[in-house]
């Protein structure tokens, strides 16, 4: 994950959709071949989704050579935030070496595989299975109309992919030198979160594959550098599991790793100890009357009770039990981990849940218990 297309089932309702790499990149192929095979670029050209979806898309850029033809498109995400977004995506065709059928390359702005535990060999250009498929059946449409050869090189490159990858997760996932040609559906529905779990999943299987032992997926930035430092972590160790908790989990039991550190800072320590796997705001708020329960649990006095059940925020209840002495973020912490070891529980895994302040200090930790 990689270029965090956006695209699944439940996206934000009443924004615009877009299309993937994928399916701009398919449309900048088969405008290609078109043109290297017919004689002329359609504008624009019309490809077939997984799904049965035929959009067209127009053309930003046209360009022939002796043997090669070359065509783009301009990706459009529609309402969703993503990096590729405006992104000019660009698909050079030339006939390959006899018997070699299909041959993807990595142009200027795609990266390469440099990893094991994705779903493409070492070597490869990142164009992933779904996109390429779509490639393969676009090319085998348009020869069914207007001939062509078997064998067939196609160069996807990306306008600043290079640049823009740096502000994916591609480089702890071992793709080097651009960006990923993604996307499962070729559409990109806004705000949705399937694309943030498929890199969850992608870095649980690199790091597994790349032979460690030991994952540590993070609520963030602060939490994530955090614990890098405490356990003297490797970059493909770290997992940015942002709110989805239990997508991390659950994929975690399919594919265990023996060792597991949850870091979080306190409020979604707290939101994981009252039994939520989404900590996402929509999904949930701190619930403080519970938070005040258990600071009486822990012999806070009733003033102490009363503040915390009013507090404003996490931070505040917080900060009130430092000044009191109560060891809150402990306690916070193995709820938190009884939450965690019940979505694991029998797989024989270590788990440890890990708290962190702000600045990325030590709160609480509970240690690793097999679960």
């Amino acid at each position: 994950m990689a270029d965090k297309d956006k695209e699944a089932d439940g996206g934000t309702p009443h924004l615009r959709r877009g299309w993937t790499t994928g399916s701009c990149a398919t449309a900048a192929t088969r405008a290609a071949f078109e043109r290297l095979v017919g004689g002329h670029f359609p504008d624009p050209v019309t490809v077939t989704l997984p799904g049965g979806q035929t959009p067209s898309f127009a053309l930003a850029v046209t360009a022939i050579g002796d043997g090669w033809a070359r065509a783009g498109v301009v990706k459009d995400a529609g309402d969703d935030p993503d990096v590729t977004h405006g992104a000019l995506i660009l698909a050079t065709v030339r006939p390959a070496a006899r018997g070699a059928g299909l041959v993807f390359r990595a142009g200027p702005g795609v990266g390469t595989v440099t990893r094991p535990g994705l779903p493409l060999a070492i070597g490869e250009p990142a164009i992933n299975p779904v996109p390429r498929a779509m490639i393969a059946r676009t090319l085998d449409e348009a020869r069914a109309t207007i001939g062509g050869p078997e064998d067939v090189e196609v160069e996807i490159s990306i306008a600043d992919g290079e640049k823009l990858a740096e502000r994916t997760l591609n480089g702890r996932l071992g793709i080097v030198g651009g960006l990923s040609v993604l996307g499962t559906t070729g559409i990109v529905v806004p705000f949705s979160c399937a694309a943030w779990i498929s890199s969850i999943q992608r870095g649980i299987d690199v790091a597994r594959a790349s032979g460690f032992s030991h994952v540590a997926a993070s609520t963030g930035n602060t939490s994530e550098q955090a614990v890098k430092t405490l356990h003297g972590l490797d970059e493909v160790q770290l997992i940015d599991m942002g709110d989805f908790v239990g997508g991390t989990l659950k994929y975690l039991r399919k594919a265990p790793v023996p060792r597991v550190t949850l870091a979080l800072g306190f409020a979604k320590g707290v939101k994981l100890g009252q039994g939520l796997l989404d900590l996402h705001s929509k999904r949930g708020s701190v619930d403080l009357l519970a938070l005040s329960a258990i600071v009486a649990d822990l012999g806070g006095d009733s003033d102490l009770v009363e503040s915390i059940g009013k507090a404003n925020t996490a931070l505040e209840a917080l900060t009130l039990c430092h000044t009191a002495r109560l060891p809150i973020a402990n306690a916070v912490a193995e709820l938190g981990f009884a939450t965690a070891a019940k979505v694991l529980a029998g797989s024989g895994m270590e788990l440890e849940v890990v708290l962190f302040d702000r600045s990325g200090g030590p709160l609480a930790s509970t240690g690793f218990r097999q679960v």
